[in-house]
């Protein structure tokens, strides 16, 4: 056996999330939470694993991420003659919800607001921004047509949220773009027309889209490579083929987003990458991040249901890319701008105080004040360095002349000030 002391770190393509950045990371959960609360969202967990059957049905066989990019494997049973089941690590919470969503026939409920925060998986090559575990915020709004579901009313109040959203964490500079996809009918007019235009010009294009123009052609839109964008340009565009049900329900989207004062583009060559999206199709993107310039994207999707064996359930969501959302606040605050530092380092002075100092700690903990704890064993300097480097506005000082006084030196690390206060007196002290 060899005695191999090799550092083991981290899989390529993942990373560990360290402070003071993950107060960056509580900053938009929080907020999100919060936001999601005034809009009547609430919070659903699912598997981070699903049988891959439902990731090819739902998201689309022929789409990137179930062809190319998903982390799947073969699950046995115990006894060798078990059948083996086709597991996959999910790449986007959509399906996974809407799995749910008909196995506990939550259509009893009306219309359903649900929301969930947790890792995605995709085995893409790894860039700025873009990781093989990643994180996402997403959002569903699902029901009956009865409920309300396919109104437009709702594509609006989502998009409304979402901007309020961005806002509430600081980033202010976003752009909405705004498409319709149509329906199912619309898009194979609108494949039919694409698969003649780019038959002749699809071999000068890149693989993937001599590849996507012969499975998807929808998906050449997605395409980022310099070289294939003049011939894009020139494709015919979704608008074209729009029914007038689609239509209609596309300018109801729009104006009541003027309504409400929401900005925003129409972008005819957006298209989402998924199989089950309908109608509206948008994004929110942020100058900061170059040509991934996406922070969230999402749209409706009213044939999920059915395609996943359930009942007519209309319904619109979205993904927010935490990673990417995070770079680009770190363009506008340091991660220390959002971190909540310690009010007190609470330094116990001389053998035995250890016992005081711990029950002060507390008290002031109990009170809603970050505190730090030092050891009866440091000597006073090194009391004095541990304080400072937690980061503390004042330093505590628990010695036996303090206990029996119950009243203890409370000294401001930035100016100098030292006062004794006593106990029930000190969390308004340092709180102010």
């Amino acid at each position: 056996m060899t005695n191999d002391r090799r550092m083991i770190k981290a899989i390529r393509g993942t990373r560990d999330l360290l402070p003071p950045d993950t107060a960056l990371w509580n900053l938009i959960e929080t907020t999100a939470r919060d936001v999601f609360r005034a809009y009547n969202l609430q919070e659903i967990r699912t598997p981070i694993f699903e049988a891959t059957e439902l990731f090819a049905r739902g998201v689309g066989e022929e789409t990137d991420i179930v062809s190319k990019e998903m982390f799947t494997w073969e699950d046995r049973g115990r006894a060798a003659s078990d059948k083996a089941q086709s597991l996959t690590l999910r790449p986007e919470a959509t399906a996974g919800i809407v799995r749910a969503y008909i196995e506990h026939k939550l259509w009893d409920r009306g219309l359903n607001k649900l929301f969930c925060v947790g890792p995605m998986f995709r085995r893409e090559r790894p860039q700025k921004g873009r990781y093989r575990q990643f994180y996402q915020i997403d959002a569903e709004v699902i029901g009956p047509a009865s409920a309300g579901s396919d109104s437009p009313a709702r594509d609006a109040e989502i998009l409304e949220m979402l901007a309020t959203l961005l806002d509430r964490v600081g980033l202010t500079e976003w752009n909405l773009e705004l498409n319709s996809v149509g329906c199912p009918n619309d898009r194979a007019r609108f494949n039919e027309a694409l698969r003649k235009a780019l038959g002749p010009v699809k071999d000068k294009m890149c693989v993937d889209c001599q590849r996507r123009a012969v499975t998807n052609p929808l998906r050449v839109f997605d395409c980022k490579v310099p070289e294939d964008q003049p011939i894009i340009d020139k494709l015919p565009r979704i608008g074209q083929f729009l029914d007038e049900p689609c239509r209609q329900h596309f300018e109801a989207v729009q104006d009541i987003l003027k309504g409400v004062g929401i900005p925003f583009h129409i972008n005819d060559r957006l298209v989402r990458g998924f199989d089950y999206y309908t109608r509206t199709a948008f994004e929110f993107t942020h100058g900061g991040l170059g040509a991934q310039n996406a922070i969230l994207g999402g749209g409706r999707y009213d044939g999920l249901s059915e395609a996943l064996g359930g009942p007519p359930a209309p319904g619109i969501g979205f993904a927010i890319g935490e990673d990417r959302l995070v770079l680009s606040l770190q363009e506008k605050q340091s991660a220390e701008s959002v971190t909540r530092r310690p009010a007190a380092y609470v330094a116990p002075l001389g053998a035995g105080m250890n016992r005081e100092a711990a029950r002060l700690a507390r008290e002031l903990r109990r009170q809603d004040l970050v505190i730090e704890l030092g050891d009866e064993s440091f000597r006073l300097k090194k009391l004095f360095e541990t304080a400072t480097k937690a980061g503390a506005k004042y330093i505590l000082i628990v010695g036996e002349n303090e206990a029996k006084a119950d009243s203890f030196a409370l000294k401001n690390l930035a100016t100098g000030e030292q006062i004794s206060v006593p106990r029930a007196e000190l969390a308004n002290k340092i709180r102010a």
